[in-house]
């Protein structure tokens, strides 16, 4: 039975997961508002309606959705919710099973499936909405930005092909339109994310477009920074390192998430690359755009991953000296191509190794900030925490890289506004410094 819209009803939007389904409960929410219906953000306060937009990726984040759901649940059955909908990746992947192990919740979506669930809630889909965004989950100065959809990468491990689709580009001109609607409603910098952005426009335009796309972008009026979120290695294409060299408001960061070096492990993985191929497209990138900053995540105990193997990873991390890195433990996914292979390596060796990559990385990092000592960067200051402010640079990307802190005590800058500030400490993840 669909939801009847009235003036009493109040829907909470609740988001897991990752920046895409941020982007989508934005999306979700600018359709509530187009029809008239109150919605609000991850606050429970006189909400009737529930929905849980659910990230089904990996073990850790699969729990965390069913005990969020069944969290509602138990308020549903206490008289706390009149409607609990569930919607988003885990529920494009297990929603049968869902349903019967779930029954409080009135009824399940998948990530494809929007206008069906405005059609529930008694709401239309409106076309024209398309692109708007007008409450966003990150605070207003930041806005992720999704490019595509989808993924045409076969990598063994990964299970986002079978909640997500293929690869499926949005068109060029509606992106700008979505931009200059962001940065009317004061957002000064733009996330660019996909599953694999180098594929963006192959499937329009029948030719890599993320070059062009970027050149349009940096006209976008009010947006100060361009930022680029995952991007696949396997035939890297450098123009885009030419294109971040040329236009002043794409960032110096590029996030490329390697997985390995260890080619038997890249090979099981099906990566499509070599550690040779790695090590050559690290040095080409930095050749082009010296002051750039990689960000790349790596994966331990793949199946099979043995001692050598890591040992080949932590030489390759202190090699390159990335300037950011992450560290993931893989987790054994039904359905996909590793699941066929024995989870052979132990979860307290799984943690073992990435605490290991990780304090190879925290050296490399406070190294890095070392130098940074002294010198003077452009900062997006995004929040006040206590008596101090928080910023990133160019470098950092919001929730999973560095920050700036600014003593607020004798210092004074506005959130969501630039500034240019000294460095004056720093440790392994954070800088200090004064607003010059």
């Amino acid at each position: 039975m669909k939801t009847k819209i009235n003036k009493n009803n109040k829907i909470n939007i609740v988001t897991l997961g990752c920046s895409k389904n941020q982007v989508d409960s934005e999306v979700l929410a600018g359709q509530l508002k187009g029809n008239d219906i109150a919605f609000a953000h991850e606050n429970d306060e006189d909400a009737n309606i529930v929905i849980v937009n659910t990230c089904g990726f990996i073990d850790l984040a699969k729990e965390e959705s069913i005990n969020t759901i069944l969290n509602y649940a138990k308020i549903k059955n206490s008289g706390g919710l009149e409607k609990l909908y569930v919607t988003g990746c885990l529920s494009q992947r297990y929603k049968d099973d869902l349903e019967e192990t779930i029954p409080e919740v009135d009824a399940f979506f998948g990530t494809f499936d929007l206008p069906f669930l405005l059609e529930e809630l008694g709401a239309d889909y409106k076309h024209e909405l398309i692109g708007e965004r007008p409450s966003l989950t990150t605070p207003q100065h930041y806005a992720y930005m999704k490019i595509s959809e989808g993924c045409n990468r076969t990598c063994s491990f990964c299970a986002i092909p079978l909640m997500r689709g293929k690869h499926v580009s949005k068109k060029m001109e509606d992106i700008i339109v979505e931009a200059n609607n962001l940065a009317k409603n004061g957002v000064k910098e733009i996330m660019l994310i996909a599953q694999e952005l180098t594929y963006y426009g192959l499937d329009l335009y029948k030719k890599r477009a993320l070059p062009e796309l970027l050149e349009k972008l940096n006209e976008v009026e009010g947006i100060e920074w361009i930022r680029l979120h995952y991007a696949y290695p396997t035939k890297f294409p450098l123009d885009i390192i030419e294109v971040m060299k040329k236009c002043d408001k794409v960032c110096n960061y590029l996030d490329m998430p390697l997985q390995h070096i260890s080619n038997p492990v890249l090979k099981r993985m099906r990566r499509n690359t070599t550690k040779e191929e790695s090590v050559k497209l690290i040095h080409d990138i930095r050749k082009i755009l010296p002051e750039i900053g990689i960000r790349t995540t790596m994966l331990v105990g793949f199946p099979g991953e043995t001692e050598e193997d890591v040992e080949e990873m932590a030489d390759f991390v202190r090699e390159m000296r990335f300037e950011r890195l992450g560290v993931f433990e893989y987790s054994h996914e039904e359905s996909t191509i590793a699941h066929e292979y024995e989870d052979d390596v132990p979860p307290e060796l799984k943690a073992e190794r990435a605490a290991y990559i990780m304090e190879i990385q925290e050296s490399i990092s406070y190294e890095l900030n070392e130098a940074k000592v002294g010198k003077t960067f452009k900062v997006l200051f995004d929040r006040k925490e206590g008596e101090s402010f928080i910023g990133r640079t160019e470098f950092d990307s919001p929730e999973v890289d560095n920050e700036v802190v600014v003593n607020a005590k004798d210092q004074y800058v506005r959130i969501g506004d630039f500034a240019n500030v000294k460095i004056t400490n720093a440790t392994e993840f954070d800088l200090e410094g004064e607003v010059v």
